[in-house]
């Protein structure tokens, strides 16, 4: 992507208020960063370039002006953000990042663009400010937007965060509803952008039925998961998968099938050299030593 029409106007902008790199980034990001952004190696983060805009005077829109500034790139960057954040679980970096959206024409004027903010702001309306009704009627906002009579997989993905809310607020039942209406919409598509969606909503699906002690149901889904992740040549959630459905048989003493399981686990995630659950697994599998002499 060319981001230079963005660093262009930045560094303008700064020469002509006789900023330094050092003057423009404190508080902000580091004068290594902006002297990136200036030479167009990178975009800024949506949050940064708000602050770069406050800091220097102009509305954040005045970077959209002209037709050689990468519009598109910018929202898909935005969105890139927000569902990166999404992942490491950093809401309140979903919260600034929303808010210095909230009034960018290139999001308030396309209902597809503007459903990402709504989606967003009804996550960290729960993670950040404690809000669940509130929460879900940015979430519902969100899906209705776009929704005519068959469902994107985008709108998928928001009802799997509606899910997703209601699973951490402990109303399981309503949150197991919600993901089996999001995997019946989802049989109905024959292609995915994303297939990591498929796996996620059947993961956060069998994580339901173990809180509601179904821990057959919620098995056979860990397993129909772990042949789409083989399937599609996929390792995301394939170490979380075999971890779980050893903690099913662990929840049911049937140690034996929770070790092996678990050993799985610990393989995957030793392939994928993510070493955070080692320990954690290796003291779970002593448990299981001692249960089974």
């Amino acid at each position: 992507m060319d981001f230079s029409a963005i660093g262009k106007k930045i560094k303008e902008l700064r020469k002509a208020a006789g900023f330094s790199q050092k003057d423009l980034a404190k508080d902000i990001c580091t004068q290594a960063q902006i002297s990136k952004i200036e030479k167009g190696d990178v975009l800024p983060l949506a949050s940064t370039l708000y602050f770069i805009s406050q800091r220097l005077g102009v509305d954040i829109n005045y970077f959209f002006e002209h037709g050689t500034t990468p519009r598109l790139d910018y929202v898909q960057e935005v969105n890139n953000q927000l569902r990166i954040a999404r992942r490491n679980l950093d809401y309140p970096l979903i919260k600034e990042i929303v808010e210095s959206e909230e009034r960018n024409p290139l999001f308030t004027s396309n209902k597809k663009n503007f459903q990402i903010l709504l989606w967003h702001k009804g996550i960290y309306k729960y993670h950040v400010d404690h809000q669940l009704e509130e929460a879900l009627l940015f979430i519902d906002r969100a899906i209705n937007l776009t929704f005519e009579k068959v469902w994107s997989e985008r709108e998928i993905e928001i009802l799997n965060s509606k899910g997703i809310l209601l699973y951490e607020a402990g109303k399981y039942p309503e949150a197991l509803d919600i993901y089996l209406q999001a995997m019946n919409h989802l049989e109905g598509m024959l292609y995915l952008n994303d297939e990591t969606v498929r796996s996620r909503l059947l993961y956060n699906t069998a994580k339901t039925y173990t809180d509601l002690k179904d821990y057959d149901s919620s098995t056979k889904l860990c397993h129909e998961a772990i042949e789409n992740c083989l399937e599609k040549d996929q390792l995301f959630l394939l170490g979380h998968l075999h971890y779980h459905i050893g903690f099913n048989y662990e929840l049911q003493e049937q140690f034996i099938l929770a070790k092996k399981y678990m050993e799985q686990a610990l393989d995957i995630f030793r392939l994928q050299r993510d070493e955070r659950y080692n320990d954690f697994i290796l003291g779970k599998m002593a448990i299981f030593d001692r249960n089974i002499q």
